[in-house]
């Protein structure tokens, strides 16, 4: 009977186990939002970085087709250029490994990154369209490659041969990242005409050193440059340090006369919601639920809701900003392409916002973050260095 007893419990158990894991886990009612595009440049497709940690990659190759859509001042989106993730972030392995090696395993090693490591490895080896390398998998799943290339890198930096490192090691490092990825390619032909990865990064246009990393932090002096104290900035890139006014204005006049920014932000806050829209919003002003309703689902029927109202946001000030970063929690969590501006039913002003997690969201990929969510929340911006004024450019010393 005991038996009996246990078995009937145990599938009592199983059924809604079973009946939850069919169901999406229920949302809290959100705000209906209109927007109005005020200014719009172009974007290619949305992509899906998929189970990887990549998104500094996504964003940032997103930003740069733009830039290559600007640049060569393509208008028929079927000539949009598709550059190769891929064979980026096999480069970022690689030179991360001889760097994690050299410092004996003192150094961050993982997926993360951000935009400028887009950018060395493009002036470094140059870039390839996405045909030419499309990487081993449709949706990238990383995690094995994450996992044996740290455990690599970990070995070698202990020096197991008790003595100086081999000639070997680097070369059994690369032949992992591409069998995993994919082998770069030294030439390949777009439209009929041969390129290496270097001439094909001069044929686009795209010069590296032209762009400029901005960010607004109190503990460096302003219009001076530092290196950003995250651990994704493993390459210990710079940026240049301004007032919060006015690195909200280089975004605002970059985007109003036709530049995008690739943007690197915190997205882990109750204001950063699943249906894509971000405002900069207290927890504890979140829309309220009960406990029936946020674990079940099971409030009041649709119709019968009153209308939610959006939310108020916080004001950011430059010691807010300050106070998120020293206390980590505005952290380096996502990259993403900020390529537009918006207006919802209020005249809130929003950014729009490419991501990289497929189609996802209300609006198919696309995030509307509100300008006091990318004031108080971002990290840093990069620009091309044309997109500042003539007296921003005096003030950092940019020629």
């Amino acid at each position: 009977m005991k038996k009996n007893l246990l078995i009937a419990a145990i599938a009592v158990m199983l059924i809604p186990t079973a009946s939850f894991a069919q169901q999406p886990r229920p949302q809290a009612p959100q705000p209906e939002y209109k927007f109005t595009v005020v200014k719009e440049n172009p974007i290619t497709s949305v992509k899906n970085q998929n189970s990887s940690g990549t998104c500094w990659c996504f964003s940032t190759i997103s930003f740069l087709e733009s830039e290559v859509i600007r640049i060569k001042g393509i208008k028929d989106a079927a000539q949009y250029p598709d550059l190769s993730e891929m064979f980026v972030v096999g480069q970022s392995y690689k030179d991360r490994a001889e760097k994690y090696v050299r410092l004996n395993g003192n150094l961050t090693f993982g997926a993360g990154s951000e935009a400028d490591d887009v950018l060395d490895v493009i002036r470094d080896y140059g870039i390839v369209p996405q045909a030419a390398m499309p990487g081993k998998q449709a949706l990238p799943v990383h995690g094995e490659i994450d996992a044996v290339t740290k455990a690599y890198v970990e070995a070698i930096a202990k020096k197991p041969n008790r003595g100086a490192l081999s000639e070997n090691w680097k070369a059994g490092f690369d032949a992992i990242v591409d069998n995993f990825l994919g082998v770069p390619p030294t030439s390949f032909e777009v439209n009929g005409k041969t390129f290496t990865p270097a001439s094909y990064r001069d044929e686009l246009g795209i010069v590296p050193d032209d762009y400029v990393t901005i960010t607004s932090f109190t503990h460096h002096p302003f219009y001076t440059k530092f290196a950003i104290e995250v651990c994704d900035n493993w390459r210990w890139d710079t940026a240049y340090n301004v007032p919060i006014d006015e690195f909200m204005q280089i975004l605002k006049t970059a985007v109003e006369n036709g530049y995008t920014a690739a943007w690197g932000s915190d997205v882990s806050e109750a204001g950063f919601g699943r249906t894509g829209v971000a405002r900069l919003i207290d927890a504890a002003a979140a829309i309220p639920q009960t406990d029936q309703q946020r674990l079940t689902g099971n409030g009041p029927a649709t119709a019968q809701r009153a209308p939610v109202a959006i939310p108020k946001e916080i004001v950011p000030t430059q010691e807010y900003r300050q106070k998120g970063f020293d206390e980590q929690t505005t952290t380096d969590d996502h990259g993403m392409h900020i390529f537009g501006i918006a207006k919802d039913q209020e005249g809130t002003l929003y950014y729009m916002v490419k991501n990289s997690w497929g189609e996802s969201g209300n609006y198919k990929g696309i995030y509307y973050c509100s300008e006091n969510f990318v004031a108080g929340k971002s990290i840093d911006i990069v620009v091309h260095k044309d997109a500042l004024s003539k007296d921003m450019k005096k003030k950092l010393g940019i020629k």
